[in-house]
């Protein structure tokens, strides 16, 4: 008989006999389930939109945006933070991820790193966060102690913060100011919440990083216009957008590229000097 826990990502699957599946019964399974991601996203877009909204102002203010976790959570924050440099042409340091446990838990887990409550703030001040920087803790259970203690710390140091968290009425959300909850419900494999809970984190860093850099202006109509030119797919992406947007030669639109270094600066200076 299935055990009832209060965390629905801890709640028995709704699958049984896993082991007896074929592939094709646990890809159906499994594909099934995903596909109830996005619509308890669509739930709470509004909530969303206010953690956007807020991280704008403070980034405009000249504040970070931190994402801290432990574990899966942990490391989804930092490939959305490592992404962010070479999409939009951002500073290294103005969107930072950081996991329990430090660099070395993004590729093995540390034991018992996201139990410390002090730790989380330890691991921010190393950044010398000030009251301008937005803080948003991740945890799928809603109750990671590494997180619970930086928010704690956080919103008495003055931040404004909020979180991504896939349990209803946790202790995080309760901390944090603008909690987002996307209860997906049970996992396919009894609470392994690297598998819906972790996809709709991704989705939902995902939301709040890309429109964050759009209101910040680092998207030009469709296009990033000041991603880093880090290899040749790149280059040849970028040359592209400067031919359709100037309407010019390949040739014309590399050497402009080469000249300014990035799309923007090319396509700004070619229509200046019109």
């Amino acid at each position: 008989m299935a055990i009832k826990n209060s965390r629905t990502t801890e709640q028995s699957s709704l699958y049984h006999n896993l082991e007896k599946m074929s592939t094709d019964e646990l890809l159906k399974s499994m594909n099934e389930q995903d596909q109830t991601v996005p619509l308890a996203i669509k739930k709470v877009l509004p909530k969303i939109k206010k953690v956007i909204n807020e991280a704008h102002v403070q980034m405009q203010k000249g504040g970070r945006l931190f994402y801290l976790g432990a574990g899966t959570s942990g490391r989804l924050g930092i490939v959305d933070a490592s992404e962010c440099p070479p999409t939009f042409g951002v500073p290294q340091g103005l969107v930072i991820g950081i996991i329990a446990g430090g660099d070395q838990a993004i590729r093995k887990a540390v034991e018992f790193a996201e139990d410390d409550t002090k730790q989380g703030w330890k691991d921010l001040e190393n950044y010398h966060v000030t009251p301008n920087d937005f803080i948003i803790g991740i945890a799928a259970s809603g109750s990671t102690p590494y997180v619970l203690g930086a928010l704690q710390k956080a919103n008495k140091n003055g931040n404004k913060t909020a979180c991504i968290v896939c349990n209803k009425n946790s202790s995080i959300a309760a901390e944090a100011q603008f909690p987002i909850e996307v209860i997906v419900g049970p996992e396919f494999v009894t609470g392994s919440t690297r598998m819906k809970a972790g996809t709709a984190q991704k989705l939902v860093l995902n939301l709040i990083s890309t429109s964050v850099m759009i209101k910040l202006g680092k998207v030009k109509g469709n296009k990033m216009v000041d991603m880093q030119l880090s290899n040749h797919k790149l280059i040849d992406r970028g040359i592209k957008m400067i031919m359709g947007e100037l309407n010019i030669s390949e040739a014309k639109a590399k050497q402009l590229l080469k000249k300014h270094g990035n799309v923007r600066n090319a396509i700004d200076n070619y229509k200046s000097n019109i």
